[in-house]
């Protein structure tokens, strides 16, 4: 039976995550999409704490000519959905 729990797959494979813990008074939050990267440190771990959880990402399947454009793409659609307005292109990590 599968394992149900939180998660953004395509197919049986993970290919985002979205974490956030509250420690002490103080939250720590992350948010990762996996566009084009080297996924081999994934079979060292358990991603999520879910052994055998498959990892993959957007270059495996489909072709990914700029990562950048698909990073600004993802970016904008996602502050959308937020609704937030103060963060330009020029503040983000690449």
């Amino acid at each position: 039976m599968p394992v149900k729990m939180p998660r953004c797959v395509c197919g049986d494979a993970k290919i985002a995550a979205l974490g956030l813990r509250v420690r002490r008074g103080c939250s720590f939050h992350g948010l990762a999409f996996n566009i084009d990267m080297d996924l081999a440190p994934f079979d060292r771990i358990n991603p999520c704490g879910y052994a055998g959880m498959a990892v993959t990402s957007l270059a495996r399947l489909q072709p990914v000519e700029d990562p950048a454009s698909v990073h600004r793409e993802f970016l904008d659609i996602l502050l959308a959905k937020l609704d937030y307005q103060q963060l330009s292109h020029a503040t983000t990590i690449n």
